[in-house]
C-alpha cells in the first residue's frame, strides 16, 4: 500500500514537473533568425511592439551596406550577421526564420529551413513561380514544417468582417468581389528593397507580383481554396522611366463558375490604398480599411458605416502569430491567410496572370494541381 502511493507521488510529482517545465518555455521568446533584410518590412524586426514574443539570434545578409545600415541604426553586434545561412541555421539552432530578402529567395529560405525541421514565415508572396510555390509545398509537407506568408491585409478587422458576413448567409451567393490595392510607386523606398521589387526575376514582376497577391490572397481565402476557372490580365507601364523592367499598372480578373473577381493593383494610385468590395444576391460589404466597413444588407434598407475593434493580440503582429504557430498556442485553419494552401494557390493565380498579359489571352486553369494545368485560350 505505502509502495502504491509512493509510485503515485512520484508520478504527480513528474507530471507537475513536466508541466512547469512546459510552462517556463512557452514563457520564453522564441528564437528567431532572419534570412534577408534588404525588404522594406525588415525594420518591423526591431520596431515591433511586440518584442517580447521573439528573440532575434542570427541575420542573414551578403548585402554589406545594408548590414552597415541595418547594424548603425539599431546598434547590433557584428557576430549577430552570417553571409553562409546554412551556418547561421546550425550554429545559432533557431526555433524558427523569417524572410525579408528577394521573393525569388524565399525558396531559398525553406530549403534550408526544412530539413533542419526550421518553420519558415516569408513576406508576400510565397514565391515567384508556381514551380517554386510546388516544391515548397513539397517540402514542407516532407519534414512536416509550417510555411507561412505575411499579409498585411491578414491583420484587417474589416475583412473578417465581411468573411463572416458572407459565411453566415448575410450576403448570399457571391456575385462579384474587387479587390484594389497600392500606393503612389515604390521609387521612394529604400535603395535595397527598390532595387529588386522592380526587378522581373526577383520579385517575379512589377505591381502584379507586389500588389496582385494581396487579391488573390484574400479571393481564395473567401473561397475556402477553391481555385478559379480562368485568370485574365492586362498590365502596362504608365512610368518606363521609373520603372523600365516591369508593369506599374496591372489588372486581374478570376472567372469563376457563377463569381467574378477583378484585382486592381497599381503603382500609380493617388495614395495607397487596400481595400475589398464583396457584392453578393442579399447584398454587399466593403472592407474599406483595417477597421472600416461600409454595408447594405437589404435592399430596403440604407447603407452603413461600422467602426470596428481592431484584432485583438496576437492578429496584428506577424511576429507574434508565427511566435503562437510554433509554441502551438495558435491554431489556424488550414485555408488560413498565412497558411501554404491558400498562398501555392496565389502563385499559381499570379503565374497566370502573367502568361495571360504576355499573350494577350485568357489562362484557362485545369482541373488539379501541378506544373501543366493551365490553357491559354
Amino acid at each position: 500500500m505505502n509502495t502504491a502511493k509512493t509510485i503515485q507521488r512520484l508520478l504527480l510529482f513528474v507530471a507537475l514537473s513536466m508541466l512547469s517545465v512546459l510552462n517556463a518555455a512557452a514563457q520564453q521568446p522564441v528564437r528567431l533568425a532572419i534570412a534577408g533584410i534588404t525588404h522594406g518590412h525588415s525594420d518591423w524586426i526591431y520596431n515591433s511592439k511586440h518584442n517580447a514574443d521573439i528573440e532575434i539570434v542570427g541575420i542573414y545578409e551578403t548585402n554589406a551596406d545594408r548590414i552597415r545600415e541595418f547594424r548603425e541604426r539599431y546598434k547590433l553586434p557584428e557576430t549577430l550577421f552570417y553571409s553562409d545561412l546554412g551556418k547561421m541555421l546550425d550554429e545559432v539552432k533557431p526555433e524558427g526564420v523569417m524572410a525579408f530578402g528577394p521573393v525569388n529567395e524565399h525558396i531559398t529560405a525553406v530549403r534550408a529551413g526544412a530539413p533542419r525541421r526550421i518553420p519558415v514565415m516569408v513576406e508576400k508572396p510565397l514565391a515567384t513561380t508556381y514551380k517554386d510555390a510546388l516544391e515548397i509545398e513539397r517540402l514542407a509537407k516532407q519534414y512536416g514544417i509550417k510555411v507561412l506568408t505575411n499579409f498585411e491585409t491578414s491583420w484587417y478587422a474589416s475583412n473578417q468582417y465581411v468573411r463572416d458576413c458572407y459565411k453566415d448567409g448575410r450576403l448570399g451567393q457571391l456575385r462579384k468581389v474587387i479587390v484594389n490595392d497600392g500606393h503612389e510607386g515604390p521609387w521612394a523606398m529604400n535603395r535595397h528593397f527598390v532595387s529588386w521589387l522592380t526587378d522581373p526575376v526577383k520579385n517575379g514582376g512589377g505591381a502584379l507580383t507586389d500588389f496582385g497577391c494581396y487579391g488573390a490572397n484574400l479571393m481564395t481565402w473567401l473561397m475556402e481554396g477553391q481555385r478559379p476557372v480562368s485568370v485574365t490580365a492586362v498590365t502596362h507601364q504608365n512610368r518606363p522611366d521609373r520603372y523600365p523592367k516591369v508593369e506599374d499598372e496591372a489588372t486581374i480578373i478570376l472567372q469563376y463558375p457563377e463569381l467574378q473577381c477583378v484585382i486592381q493593383a497599381s503603382w500609380s494610385w493617388t495614395f495607397s490604398r487596400k481595400d475589398m468590395e464583396v457584392y453578393g444576391t442579399k447584398g454587399y460589404a466593403i472592407a474599406v480599411d483595417a477597421t472600416t466597413v461600409r454595408s447594405r444588407l437589404n435592399a430596403k434598407e440604407p447603407e452603413t458605416t461600422q467602426k470596428l475593434a481592431r484584432r485583438p493580440p496576437p492578429f496584428e503582429d506577424p511576429f507574434a502569430v508565427f511566435a503562437g504557430v510554433i509554441r502551438g498556442t495558435l491554431k489556424q485553419d488550414p485555408d488560413d491567410l498565412y497558411e501554404l494552401p491558400v498562398n501555392v494557390t496565389v502563385v499559381e493565380i499570379l503565374d497566370a496572370a502573367r502568361t495571360s498579359a504576355r499573350s494577350g489571352k485568357t489562362v484557362y486553369l485545369k482541373s488539379g494541381t501541378g506544373l501543366g494545368k493551365t490553357t491559354i485560350k
